[in-house]
């Protein structure tokens, strides 16, 4: 058990929290909420003896180990499997097993475990050190943001690797849903004081609120007793007979605590500004593909007609080109082939985590948001400014000394300043505390417009997406349903071959053999209409070739007759039929790129039952 006695810590006039006290008991997990800047990671610090406290006492057991997962990126292997097992412990130093299992786990692959650590983006890198971490086996596990280097994949896997957690866990994160499916308790740093509670985050918030709303009620009662004491005293100060009476409220006026005002909060509250567009289509890609060096395609002849008030989440692993192709469809980067054809009253806002760089560092907050455009005026930027928690002077900070989290609201703040019909959205809740993504997920949500966003946060993609872009298979595909219906339809590959593995290694004989049956059963319920399809689409196209073959020879005879009726309703018709077939060949290889991605994961799956 680790216990906070009277802890108070300050950064010059700062105080971030002060005399709190509170213990981290015996397999407790604990999330720890707060606003950004409030001192969760310097609550965490503490804890590691990295940073001191100015005044109490914090208690850690005798060979109590805590794991950290540290913020500064060192390396000393020359591998990403040697660079892990440095966490190991003495006695399972050699456990290279133990530490491929983790890195796996974290979607690091067998090739990528013999490679040099330093190769790797800032995001793996990230994760290696949470490897690192974990592989330590420590009592206390600190993790201080983790969700924003890990795709959606490693984050489910995460999140069942922290549930079976025996020890003791102290997390940081801003995704809501994250937390609440692992935490035992919540801890949170609310106007300097902590406040911990058995439950989930919506249990401490509405306590907060219930306990500020008593205590703003009494302390309005209270100021209307005071102020009839106040005007008894006065009013009956010179009556001799009345003196007892009089002396009895002033020792009442002077033994009552006098509540001051609670300061209030500000919360981070906006709505994106819609611009109406008549057209049910808002854009389209017909046939895009994307490569950078013209030999690996991460996107193939993806298309899909966007409407105008769908809500679209790409999805998948990361390095795929979720990104990449957010850039395409919003025209940063132009297609290797095909076509992003826009409505003409298509206004696009597009936010990525990596445009902060595009802030002018010496700018001011109003200069930046005033510089998107010349018509508004000082009391629109300064309302926006406002709305972005940047209120009065701290508009006029630069944008060379905010956080991470203030360059974000800054970038919304540029987005919200002009009417849009389409939001195009990269990983938009990185830097931001979990008010501040509530208030974003309810901004989006009210959106009448199109939203196209990239995201590993499973509540957004549970509250928004209608429609899906899934990067799971060689390329990106179009899932038509909610992230709900993919993942009882589909599901995530590397989570059902662990599965089927973890089914298959409890079977016997003959539940081995009636859990085939069933996946051919299924297979063949899946495959048969598609394969169908198939059929019919190659059968249409075959008659419409014929028909275009025999059209041709009638065109060439009625030219030889310069018969202009003749030709003319040819013409048209052969018009329809080639559209019609470019239509069906793009249905064909739609269909059939599904087929085969189907037989490929039913093969997979009866093979690991056989092996």
């Amino acid at each position: 058990m680790i216990s906070f006695d009277n802890v108070s810590k300050s950064y010059g006039s700062k105080v971030l929290f002060e005399n709190v006290t509170f213990n981290i008991n015996k397999g407790e997990r604990i999330g720890l909420v707060g606003r950004n800047g409030n001192g969760k990671t310097t609550l965490m610090r503490i804890i590691t003896g990295e940073e001191e406290a100015d005044s109490g006492k914090v208690s850690i057991p005798k060979n109590y180990k805590i794991g950290f997962l540290k913020q500064h990126i060192k390396f000393s292997k020359s591998t990403v499997i040697e660079e892990a097992m440095l966490g190991l412990s003495e006695e399972e130093s050699h456990d290279r097993w133990k530490a491929e299992k983790i890195l796996s786990g974290l979607g690091f692959s067998s090739s990528d475990m013999e490679k040099e650590p330093s190769s790797f983006s800032g995001g793996f890198q990230v994760r290696l050190m949470l490897a690192q971490t974990l592989l330590s086996s420590p009592d206390l596990l600190l993790l201080d943001e983790p969700t924003n280097y890990l795709d959606i994949v490693s984050l489910r896997w995460l999140k069942g690797f922290l549930n079976s957690w025996k020890g003791e866990l102290l997390l940081i994160t801003h995704d809501r849903q994250f937390m609440d499916d692992i935490v035992t308790h919540i801890a949170g740093i609310h106007r300097c004081r902590i406040r911990k509670m058995e439950g989930k985050t919506d249990k401490f918030y509405e306590q907060i609120a219930r306990d500020e709303e008593i205590y703003e009620k009494t302390r309005i009662n209270d100021e209307q007793k005071r102020k009839d004491l106040e005007q008894y005293i006065t009013r009956f100060r010179a009556k001799a007979r009345l003196a007892g009476l009089v002396q009895s409220r002033i020792k009442t006026l002077n033994k009552m605590e006098k509540k001051e005002k609670l300061e209030a909060i500000k919360n981070l509250e906006f709505s994106f500004k819609y611009k109406p567009v008549t057209s049910k289509q808002i854009m389209r890609a017909e046939n895009i593909s994307f490569s950078y060096d013209s030999r690996k395609f991460l996107i193939k002849d993806l298309s899909i007609i966007i409407g105008s008030e769908d809500k679209i989440a790409v999805i998948g692993k990361n390095g795929k080109g979720k990104s990449t192709l957010l850039k395409v469809l919003a025209g940063i980067l132009p297609a290797t082939s095909g076509n992003v054809i826009y409505h003409t009253g298509c206004l696009k806002g597009y936010y990525e985590q990596t445009n902060v760089s595009s802030l002018n560092p010496d700018n001011t907050i109003e200069e930046e948001i005033q510089s998107v455009s010349d018509n508004f005026d000082r009391t629109y930027v300064r309302n926006i400014c406002g709305a972005m928690l940047f209120e009065q002077d701290a508009a006029l900070k630069k944008i060379k000394v905010l956080s991470g989290g203030e360059k974000s609201r800054v970038m919304l703040g540029k987005i919200i300043a002009s009417p849009l019909n389409v939001l195009m959205l990269d990983e938009t809740t990185n830097h931001l505390d979990m008010d501040a993504c509530d208030s974003l997920i309810e901004a989006v949500d009210n959106f009448p417009g199109a939203v196209i966003m990239v995201t590993h946060n499973e509540m957004f993609l549970h509250a928004l997406a209608n429609r899906l872009i899934v990067f799971q298979d060689e390329y990106p595909y179009i899932f038509e349903g909610t992230y709900e219906e993919f993942l009882e339809k589909e599901g995530w590959q590397e989570e059902t071959a662990v599965k089927i593995k973890e089914v298959k290694n409890k079977l016997t004989k003959k539940d081995a053999r009636k859990l085939r049956s069933e996946i051919i059963a299924e297979k063949n319920r899946v495959l048969k209409p598609l394969e169908q399809l198939v059929e019919s689409l190659e059968n249409e196209i075959s008659e419409c070739e014929n028909e275009v073959e025999e059209l041709n020879n009638l065109l060439i005879e009625a030219s030889s007759k310069n018969d202009g009726i003749l030709i003319g309703d040819y013409g048209r018709r052969l018009a329809e039929l080639n559209k019609k077939i470019d239509d069906d060949f793009i249905k064909l290889d739609n269909a059939y790129t599904e087929l085969e991605s189907y037989k490929k994961e039913y093969e997979e799956k009866l093979n690991q039952i056989e092996e």
